[in-house]
């Protein structure tokens, strides 16, 4: 396994997982990360300050990714992880966990106090790993990132 910063060539990939997941939770294609501008130009999106996106190679194949960066429309000292999506066949194997170890450790190196996230209420597995490095439920949203649809906000203490 082997993460690494999104180049341009991996757009068009980290898209189509981002898309299949979302379509395979039965979730909206509006209000959430699937009609995004973001997902349309991952890597361009993550070129500004204190953002990055990681994407996650195995055996050569992209299988993954996500980002850390600022929360959106939010005065705070809050990054989101946004756009945590892997491929089914690589779920349940550590990649997630790795993966979500390296964006903690880049949102306390960009120095943010807290790290938000918002998921549908059917990701279970997801659900359980962000409850597992220690993000709360939230009885709302911070900011606005314009995932109406996602019902579930956590939040995590840095």
């Amino acid at each position: 396994m082997k993460i690494r910063q999104i180049l341009p060539s991996d757009n068009a990939i980290i898209k189509e997982i981002i898309q299949a997941a979302i379509m395979e939770h039965g979730a909206p294609k509006i209000g959430t990360a699937y009609s995004d501008s973001a997902t349309q130009a991952m890597y361009e999106n993550y070129q500004k300050a204190r953002a990055v996106y990681y994407v996650v190679e195995v055996d050569g194949a992209i299988i993954g990714g996500a980002g850390v960066a600022q929360l959106d429309n939010y005065e705070g000292n809050v990054c989101e992880l946004q756009k945590m999506y892997f491929r089914p066949e690589a779920r349940g194997k550590g990649y997630g966990k790795a993966l979500m170890e390296q964006c903690l450790k880049t949102a306390t190196a960009f120095k943010f106090k807290d790290v938000y996230l918002e998921t549908m209420g059917n990701m279970l597995s997801a659900r359980a790993l962000y409850k597992h490095v220690g993000f709360e439920l939230l009885d709302g949203p911070l900011g606005n990132t314009g995932h109406f649809s996602c019902p579930i906000q956590m939040l995590k203490k840095l």
